[in-house]
């Protein structure tokens, strides 16, 4: 796979109607594990599949709904009408099993992730009240991280968060990498060899932002401009983000590979930055467990 700015962003395929809207397809990705889609529907419709050999995490964009699976029903789930009002449900189900989702809203939206696994693992509802908030960086490196399928999570390789970016500020910084994996004499973890997606929403759809995606050798170095609904493939290197001035960006990172981490290490030309850092940016947290609230 030759990965250039045009391979490697994945353009929405949004008309507004009900359906997929964003997808990632691991062959035509050039890589071992990672599938995603977006998908649209009107309160009353169902959509039905089976995990078979991959383990799956649905993420609720926006909205609420019912998903029957053959582990157990889980009802009336999701309640931020967008991204932007408010913290995310999601629901993990491991291979072999039996699912419907039925939309109870009219613009329900949710993300879909499947991985391959040799692995079972029991299925777990993720609720806001689950979700840890870290506000990372400083200064106009400043976002916040929801962890919905941290590191440690009972899955087999699927990590799942979601990141918000103010407008101005750069967010994967200092760039950093998940690559190769490496332990050190002790058998600890050091960096992971992870595929990554960027699943991109801004607060006002004009919006955008731009992501470099490079390796130490520049074997990979391209830029690319993120749009609403846009996805980015990070298969290697380094990928830092920049959010238009003006615009909140919002994006949902899966990622999948060597270990159920998030080892990694940052481009040594950057690292520096980081002991200039001393206080957040104000406009943070996006949103919090406050909203959950009532």
């Amino acid at each position: 796979m030759d990965y250039t700015a045009e391979t490697m962003l994945i353009k929405a395929q949004d008309d507004g109607e009900p359906g997929v809207f964003a997808q990632v397809d691991a062959a035509n990705a050039g890589w071992e594990y990672l599938n995603m889609a977006a998908r649209r529907m009107t309160a009353g419709e169902r959509w039905a599949g089976s995990t078979g050999a991959y383990e799956y995490a649905h993420v609720i964009l926006g909205g609420t709904c019912t998903i029957r699976t053959s582990q157990g029903e889980f009802a009336q789930i999701g309640r931020r009408p967008s991204v932007f009002n408010g913290m995310p449900y999601a629901l993990y189900l491991s291979r072999g099993v039996e699912f419907e989702i039925e939309a109870l809203s009219d613009g329900f939206e949710v993300a879909s992730c499947w991985v391959p696994t040799d692995e079972d693992h029991p299925a777990k509802l993720i609720t806001p009240a689950d979700v840890e908030i870290e506000l990372r960086g400083g200064a106009n490196a400043s976002r916040q991280i929801n962890g919905i399928i941290p590191p440690g999570f009972g899955c087999h390789r699927i990590v799942c968060v979601e990141v918000y970016t103010p407008g101005g500020n750069w967010s994967s910084y200092p760039p950093h990498k998940h690559d190769v994996h490496r332990v050190n004499a002790d058998g600890k973890l050091l960096e992971a060899d992870l595929e990554e997606i960027y699943f991109y929403k801004l607060d006002r759809p004009e919006g955008y932002a731009y992501q470099r995606v490079y390796t130490d050798s520049r074997s990979i170095d391209a830029v690319m401009m993120a749009h609403n609904h846009d996805a980015v493939l990070v298969p290697e290197g380094y990928h830092p983000v920049v959010s238009a001035h003006g615009y909140t960006t919002y994006y949902l990172n899966f990622l999948a590979g060597s270990a159920q981490s998030l080892a990694n290490v940052d481009d040594p030309d950057y690292a520096w930055v980081k002991a200039e850092w001393h206080e957040i940016d104000p406009r943070l947290p996006v949103v919090s467990h406050d909203m959950e609230q009532g």
